[in-house]
C-alpha cells in the first residue's frame, strides 16, 4: 500500500530547534525526511572547534540520532559548492568592498530557501521546515505573512525578510510559536539527545581565528590605505579595509584633541581611506536601502513603520519612500547610530515583517530623474 502521508523535508543542523521541529511534524503525522547540509569542509586543525558553531560531525550524528528516535529518514547532502559561491564568496567580496556582510541571511536566502526547496521538490516533499523562531500566518485573502517568533529574545524574523509568497506557502516554522525553554522541555519529553545542547555560536565556517584572517587569506591583494579624521588629517596607515567596519572602536589610532572615544565612521573602498570620528559622526537620521524585497505589497509612501538595522537592535519608528523598484530612502524618527552598509534593514508593522533590504549610506541611484523613471516603470 502506498504511503498516503504528507511529506515534510526538515533542514536539521543537529541542534535542539530543528530536532524538535522534525519531532513535531512527525507527531502531526508527516512523513519526515531530515536533511543535514554539508556546507563547509573545515581544515583538520579547526574541525574540533566546529562544535561551537555548527556543521560538525557531532551535529550530523545528533541529527541522525533524532531521526532514528522519531522514525524519520535522514540524509547528509553536499552543498559545499553552493555555499562557497553564495555565502563565502559573498562574505569575502563584501569585506573587500568595505562593507559588512550578513552570512546567515545569505545562507537562508540561497541555501535553505532556494536550493534545499529544489531538493524537496525532487523528493516529493510538500513542505520544507526549519527550526527558525518565526511564524507564518495566512491572511483573509489567502496570502501569507511573516510574523515575529513568540520568543522575542530568540526571534529570527530579521534574517527571513527576503522570503517570497511562493516560498512562504511551502514553508513551516514549527518552533516559532514557542519559547526556547518550552522547546527544550519538548525535546526532553521526546527523549531527544539534544535537549540540553548549547546553542551554536560564531560564524559556522570560521571555527578558528578571526573573520579578518579568514578574509585576508582569500584576498588577492588587500586594499590598504590611510586612517583619517573627519577633517582629512592622516592619523595612520592600515593594511586593508577588510579590518574595519562602521562603528568599530577597537584597534584604532589615537586622535589628538579628542576627549571621548573614536569610531570608524566611513570606509572608502576605492581609495582605501578609513575615516574615524566621535560618536556624533555615527548618527544618521536617514539611510538608503538597496535590493528591497516586500513580502506582500509595499506600504504607502511615507507610511509609519518601524525599522531594525541590526539583528540585536530594537526597532525604531521610520518611514520609507521608494525611489525605484528595489531602492528606498528611509527616514528615522530619531538619529540612529552606526548604520552599516551591507547589513540588513528590516521593516515591520507591529509583529508583521513587511520586507527589507541592504543598508546604503548614499543613494544607489545617482540621478534623481532616473529614480523617478524607475518608480513610474515599477
Amino acid at each position: 500500500m502506498l504511503n498516503s502521508k504528507k511529506r515534510a523535508l526538515v533542514a536539521m543542523s543537529g541542534g535542539v530547534d530543528s530536532s524538535v521541529a522534525a519531532a513535531m511534524l512527525a507527531r502531526e503525522g508527516y512523513d519526515v525526511i531530515g536533511v543535514t547540509m554539508r556546507l563547509f569542509n573545515a581544515p583538520f586543525e579547526g574541525a574540533g572547534k566546529l562544535s561551537k558553531s555548527c556543521c560538525s560531525l557531532e551535529d550530523v550524528e545528533d541529527a541522525r540520532a533524532t531521526c532514528r528516535i522519531i522514525g524519520a529518514k535522514h540524509y547528509y547532502m553536499n552543498f559545499e559548492k553552493e555555499f562557497q559561491q553564495h555565502v563565502i564568496d559573498y562574505f569575502v567580496g563584501e569585506y573587500r568592498q568595505g562593507r559588512t556582510p550578513h552570512p546567515c541571511l545569505a545562507c537562508n536566502d540561497r541555501l535553505k530557501f532556494s536550493f534545499l526547496m529544489d531538493r524537496a521538490e525532487l523528493m516529493d516533499a510538500e513542505i520544507v521546515a526549519t527550526g527558525h523562531y518565526a511564524q507564518i500566518a495566512t491572511e483573509e485573502d489567502g496570502r501569507r505573512s511573516l510574523r515575529r517568533g513568540a520568543d522575542i529574545m530568540k526571534d529570527q524574523s530579521y534574517v527571513l525578510y527576503n522570503l517570497q509568497q511562493d516560498q512562504l506557502k511551502r514553508l513551516a516554522f514549527p518552533v516559532g510559536g514557542y519559547t526556547k525553554d518550552e522547546i527544550r522541555e519538548i525535546a526532553r519529553n521526546e527523549g531527544l539527545p539534544v535537549a540540553d545542547k548549547p546553542d551554536s555560536q560564531d560564524i559556522c565556517f570560521i571555527p578558528t581565528g578571526t573573520y579578518r584572517e579568514f578574509v585576508e587569506e582569500r584576498l588577492d591583494e588587500p586594499k590598504s590605505g590611510v586612517v583619517v579624521d573627519v577633517e582629512g588629517n592622516v592619523l595612520a596607515e592600515h593594511d586593508g579595509i577588510h579590518n574595519f567596519t562602521i562603528g568599530q572602536r577597537k584597534g584604532l589610532p589615537m586622535m589628538g584633541g579628542t576627549k571621548g572615544p573614536i569610531y570608524v565612521t566611513s570606509i572608502n573602498s576605492k581609495s582605501g581611506r578609513v575615516t574615524v570620528g566621535s560618536v556624533q559622526e555615527l548618527l544618521r537620521d536617514e539611510v538608503y536601502a538597496s535590493a528591497v524585497n516586500w513580502i506582500d505589497e509595499a506600504p504607502p509612501a511615507n507610511a509609519e513603520i518601524t525599522a531594525k538595522i541590526r539583528y540585536s537592535s530594537p526597532e525604531e519608528p521610520a518611514s520609507i519612500e521608494m525611489l525605484g523598484a528595489e531602492v528606498g530612502k528611509i527616514r528615522f524618527s530619531k538619529p540612529m547610530r552606526a548604520c552599516t552598509p551591507g547589513q540588513a534593514i528590516v521593516f515591520y508593522d507591529g509583529d508583521r515583517v513587511l520586507g527589507g533590504g541592504f543598508i546604503e549610506l548614499e543613494s544607489p541611484i545617482s540621478d534623481v530623474s532616473t529614480a523617478t523613471d524607475l518608480a513610474v516603470a515599477a
